[in-house]
């Protein structure tokens, strides 16, 4: 699952691209603007993996923003402009696509960058477990968790809970949410016993952040987060204790 951002001066072009996302089933969030000057933020405050860049934009050309982007994410380049094709590919793009843009073609191109962000993923996931033996949860107040182009640090504190899909866990904390490609069941091991606890097969909770528990569900932040069979014993267990 991935974060995009789509970036186009013309709301119409705009809209058409975002539906065609839409249909694709391993996007996570979609993220669009018609403000280039505005996309730099959101690359890092939504945690962007990938971008489809216009590049004929007032203010800043998508060629002058790749320069500003420094790699931090993947571009596939959508432009009505096919003269810049050659200076797109110096820029080491995904792929560049003419408008109007066929789904067929934008799906092709954006399962060619999940691809090689998963490559990427797997080249930073050697590195995890020298990391996490160093960073021991007991003796640190954070662990570091896997995005797909960098490891984050994230403070034990600030963790309400950790919703898990197939191959991934969505951290949220009081500020942002942390889409990290590890497995729930991995995170797991790395958090404190005596601050976390699994209450489902998709769902840990940080018990200093529960608000209150009925029968078998669990408010935190006003959200509901449900207590699996499989755990409620376990966990009601830890609450008297408590």
């Amino acid at each position: 699952m991935i974060n995009v951002l789509a970036i186009d001066d013309e709301p119409l072009a705009l809209k058409v691209l975002e539906s065609h996302l839409q249909k694709i089933p391993f996007i996570e969030k979609i993220v669009t603007t018609t403000k280039v000057l505005d996309a730099y933020t959101l690359v890092d405050k939504e945690q962007i993996q990938l971008i489809y860049l216009d590049i004929q934009m007032p203010d800043l050309t998508g060629l002058q923003f790749m320069k500003l982007l420094q790699g931090k994410a993947k571009v596939i380049i959508t432009t009505a402009h096919q003269q810049y094709a050659l200076d797109g590919y110096e820029y080491n793009v995904i792929d560049y696509l003419l408008k109007p843009i066929s789904f067929e073609r934008l799906f092709i191109a954006t399962k060619k960058a999940l691809e090689q962000l998963q490559m990427q993923n797997t080249s930073v996931q050697n590195t995890i477990p020298s990391l996490s033996t160093a960073t021991t949860p007991q003796l640190q107040p954070f662990i570091f968790v896997k995005t797909a182009y960098r490891l984050q640090r994230v403070f034990f504190d600030d963790i309400y809970y950790i919703e898990g899909g197939k191959d991934y866990a969505t951290i949220y904390t009081a500020g942002e949410k942390v889409l990290s490609l590890t497995s729930l069941s991995k995170i797991m091991e790395y958090l404190p016993s005596d601050k976390f606890i699994r209450v489902h097969k998709s769902y840990i909770v940080a018990l200093e952040k529960i608000s209150s528990i009925e029968k078998q569900r669990i408010i935190i932040n006003n959200e509901v987060i449900p207590i699996g069979d499989t755990f409620k014993d376990a966990f009601q267990k830890h609450i008297r204790e408590i």
